[in-house]
């Protein structure tokens, strides 16, 4: 019998078991050189065994957590070579509609109407590619750990009223029924994010609108509930705010459920092919509610809909002690043939010290006031609801004007778009308006406003301000920002002077005259002096209007800690780029409305 001796195998054989024969043989022998006791040596090598078997066990745990972090990197990889290949699609969609729509623009310049049109798409487009851009910088900064939350002061009422702007044209293009509901309220006065909690909602409700179906429904309900246990002496109190979106729409499947919040995941299906996005928009927000401490669920199931509900604890804010001096005791009439709405009036009415009087149509609306006016005990006030079963709500306001005269109030709550039925209103005799979803705080203000005991609107909000008297300072680098800046604040008649740089804007402040300048509006990123230095050596200038005079950063800078950064060296405000016209303008009305060197 002949054996092959494979030198290599037996090297490798010594080579691992030899340390552990050596400390066995190194045992058989004691310290004089005899032959230990072997009870001994039997308990050191069963030690030894058991040391070896830990050790194997630890070798083999830790294979596996590699094994594991592979296969989690290559899953990952290769989802990010998914999501690169979307992506190449998703930012090459608006990028064509840009370009394409600019070239059909400029060849049909004559054409007023054409133009309008490739603008309003141009714009449209443009949005969508901010959008994808957003989302990616979003998660890159979530990735390395950079995202930073901010705590602010803000009013619950005005958030959802914003977001309600935003979502409602959205779905009012795919004939969407959405409704927004609000329920129990302790406190509409909170400090916390808006920003993010606003991009959490959008986020959520702006998938349900993109995967329901045209004419389908989607219902979104916000209210408060309690915190479990009350805040230490001298904490602020924190409350739970409950948010629910639920749609009819095409739902997903279990399998996907597992992987809803996996970045760079979109369903793929013929229902979704031509549905736009970066398939981060949902880690983005499961991410920020959970560094929000809140809590994130989602119900579906596919052909029915979706469920999403999200818990976030915030902080209350003291209540608002500014006496509205309402006619406590008197009455107000409510025209709205929606029980759960006129309910809703009722309880904030009673919650203001009014007694609410409820007529479901215009008919007997009519018939009760002209009761109440030969009577004499007239309401206060009278509240239009939005849909009446007899008569348009404008109908029923004409009737009333004429039967009350032109000094009764008359208030209209209604989820439509005021801009464009402001005029057919005010002719109506509508006095006037509060936005849906219904706030207390907003209604009992209006009331107030409308029955003479809120104060005055001032001539400065009621009519357009010539602001010719102003001076500006815009320090901006980029040619084509300048002209923007320029154009945006030339309707305001203020009068602009430009610095190409931080270094031009300190000197341009130093050789002005004390109080020449009304508002600086400052970029970031420029050469030889950036902003911020800018911003801190104006307020160190040994002059009366160095420590007063606004500053606004104007820059792409646009994360919290931008905004923290812009603050800490003396800057009032920020607008992030691209410039939102309504933004650039509300900042300038604030400021040089109060301001009596801007006076003509």
């Amino acid at each position: 019998m002949h054996f092959s001796v494979n030198l290599d195998a037996m090297m490798l054989v010594a080579k691992v078991f030899w340390p552990w024969f050596h400390v066995i043989l190194s045992n058989a022998v004691d310290d004089k050189g005899g032959i230990a006791d072997p009870m001994e040596i039997g308990k050191q090598n069963n030690n030894l065994i058991k040391e070896q078997e830990q050790r194997i066990k630890e070798l083999e745990r830790k294979n596996a957590e590699l094994e594991a972090a592979l296969q989690g990197a290559e899953e990952a990889n290769q989802a990010k070579s998914r999501f690169l290949s979307s992506m190449s699609h998703d930012i090459r969609t608006p990028m064509n509609a840009i370009l394409g729509m600019t070239s059909i623009g400029l060849s049909h310049i004559d054409e007023k109407a054409r133009v309008q049109d490739c603008l309003n798409k141009i714009k449209t487009a443009s949005t969508h590619l901010m959008s994808l851009v957003n989302d990616v910088l979003d998660m890159s900064r979530i990735d390395s750990d950079r995202l930073i939350l901010n705590e602010e002061p803000f009013s619950l009422s005005d958030l959802i009223h914003d977001i309600s702007v935003i979502v409602c044209p959205q779905a009012a293009q795919k004939k969407q029924e959405l409704r927004i509901e609000i329920g129990q309220m302790e406190a509409e006065s909170l400090l916390g994010d808006p920003l993010r909690l606003r991009q959490i909602v959008v986020n959520i409700i702006g998938n349900a609108v993109k995967y329901t179906q045209e004419g389908g429904q989607i219902q979104i309900r916000f209210h408060q509930s309690a915190f479990e246990t009350g805040a230490p002496e001298g904490e602020k109190e924190k409350i739970w705010l409950d948010f629910q979106c639920e749609d009819n729409g095409i739902g997903m499947s279990q399998e996907f459920l597992k992987r809803i919040f996996t970045p760079f995941e979109r369903v793929s299906s013929a229902a979704t092919k031509k549905i736009e996005g970066t398939g981060l928009g949902m880690s983005i927000t499961k991410n920020l509610v959970e560094r929000m401490g809140g809590q994130i669920l989602v119900e579906s199931q596919e052909g029915i809909g979706s469920c999403f509900t999200v818990k976030l604890p915030l902080f209350m804010m003291s209540h608002d002690t500014k006496s509205l001096n309402l006619p406590a005791g008197k009455t107000v009439l409510i025209a709205e043939s929606r029980k759960e709405r006129a309910s809703q009036i009722g309880e904030y009415l009673k919650d203001g010290g009014l007694v609410p009087v409820y007529q479901e149509n215009g008919g007997q609306a009519v018939t009760w006031l002209t009761e109440a006016q030969f009577e004499g005990r007239m309401p206060c006030a009278m509240l239009l609801g939005e849909e009446l079963v007899d008569m348009p709500v404008l109908n029923l306001a004409s009737h009333v004007r004429q039967l009350a005269g032109w000094d009764f109030p008359i208030l209209l709550v209604s989820e439509a778009d005021w801009a464009r039925l402001e005029y057919r209103a005010s002719r109506a005799g509508v006095n006037g308006f509060v936005p849906c979803p219904l706030f207390k705080s907003r209604l009992l203000g209006a009331l107030a406003e409308l029955t003479g005991s809120a104060g005055e609107h001032s001539a400065a909000e009621s009519c357009e301000q010539d602001y010719s008297a102003c001076h500006v300072l815009l320090v901006e680098d980029n040619e084509l920002n300048q002209e923007i800046a320029l154009e945006l604040l030339s309707v305001t008649g203020v009068q602009v002077e430009v610095a190409n740089d931080g270094v031009q804007a300190v000197e341009k402040f130093r050789q002005s005259p004390e109080g020449h300048f009304q508002l600086i509006f400052m970029d970031i990123q420029m050469p030889r002096m950036n902003g911020y230095e800018a911003a801190k050596q104006i307020r160190q200038e040994n002059r009366a209007d160095a420590a007063d005079i606004w500053i606004v950063a104007m820059t792409a800078d646009a994360f919290v800690e931008d905004i923290r950064r812009a603050k800490d060296v003396g800057m009032n405000e920020h607008i992030s780029k691209p410039v939102e016209p309504g933004r650039l303008l509300e900042i300038l009305h604030k400021q040089l409305q109060k301001d009596s060197r801007c006076e003509m």
